[in-house]
């Protein structure tokens, strides 16, 4: 079979992107794949990424791109709230939360924020494939940065209406409520 055969389930899972590791893990050689894209049947789109063009125009493909240069990352803050439609916030960045201690050496992109935080797996799911925070880990991120009271009540609002949060994120967003509402006193005060 074919190296394109073997890579295009794969990246059609995807959201049409493919790394060289997934190409390889499939049963493909790097210089086969490398032969793919030097002919144009695949297009890099960063070191070790792939974009399949016959694939190419699927809507996600950019947070799917994010997740795929730092494996382990997760969906979050802004781009979260957006995804899971809770509030009408058009993020200028794709947000990821990598946890503590992970590294990378590739510079990152303008498109892209990196967070750093542990992530319990309660606060993860996935959203069309993509590694992302729950709705309440979302809300509480945007409380935590501070992105403002409007999509914050939004974002609580649509959340509790759809049911989407368990009572432990509802107390953990009170408390987020309170303990940021705290350190704009204080931050007053000064």
């Amino acid at each position: 079979m074919g190296t394109y055969r073997l890579i295009l389930p794969i990246a059609a899972q995807q959201h049409g992107l493919i790394t060289m590791a997934d190409a390889v893990a499939a049963g493909a050689t790097r210089n086969s794949v490398t032969l793919l894209a030097q002919d144009g049947a695949l297009e890099r789109v960063a070191h070790g990424v792939y974009r399949v063009p016959e694939l190419g125009g699927d809507p996600l493909e950019q947070y799917q791109e994010a997740l795929l240069r730092y494996p382990g990352g997760v969906l979050s803050h802004d781009t979260a709230l957006d995804l899971h439609d809770l509030c009408d916030i058009n993020p200028a960045k794709v947000h990821v939360t990598l946890r503590p201690g992970m590294r990378f050496r590739k510079e990152v992109p303008t498109w892209l924020s990196i967070h750093r935080r542990p992530l319990d797996k309660r606060d993860t799911t996935l959203h069309d494939g993509l590694a992302i925070v729950t709705p309440g880990r979302a809300i509480i991120d945007g409380i935590e940065t501070h992105l403002g009271q409007r999509f914050v009540a939004q974002a609580i609002e649509t959340a509790r209406r759809r049911n989407l949060l368990l009572a432990r994120e509802n107390e953990a967003i009170e408390l987020a409520v309170v303990r940021n509402r705290l350190n704009e006193l204080e931050a007053a005060h000064r």
